[in-house]
């Protein structure tokens, strides 16, 4: 199964994603909760996947997709967007997420995403 960096400002989603991810398979090898902690720790641990939250203090999820991106073309990176943030949701895209997954998270959402993403 797949490394991956689960990367948000809130300590319960990332241990709720944590949680899903390890209960199927995945191996979760670190955690941040901003844009450039998770710059940081994608040059360190080179996760096969990055969970990435949007909206965080020091450096956004937008920015910190880009600045991954720029060390990795190949990065793999989904989303992880509240209701409503459709716009952004494109944003991400556009600088380069292979996907989005909706919070609150739905498990099978979350794992089907993550599978398909990987499975490219």
């Amino acid at each position: 199964m797949a490394n991956i960096l689960v990367v948000d400002d809130a300590k319960f989603i990332r241990t709720t994603l944590t949680s899903m991810l390890e209960s199927n398979g995945h191996h979760v090898v670190g955690e941040a909760e901003n844009g450039q902690e998770a710059i940081e720790l994608y040059k360190k641990l080179k996760p096969d996947l990055v969970t990435m939250d949007i909206t965080m203090p020091v450096m956004n999820g937008i920015e910190s997709i880009k600045g991954i991106k720029s060390i990795e073309d190949r990065a793999t990176i989904i989303v992880c967007s509240a209701m409503g943030q459709q716009k952004v949701v494109v944003e991400a895209i556009e600088a380069g997420a292979k996907d989005f997954i909706v919070k609150p998270f739905d498990e099978n959402r979350v794992l089907d995403t993550v599978n398909r993403v990987l499975n490219r």
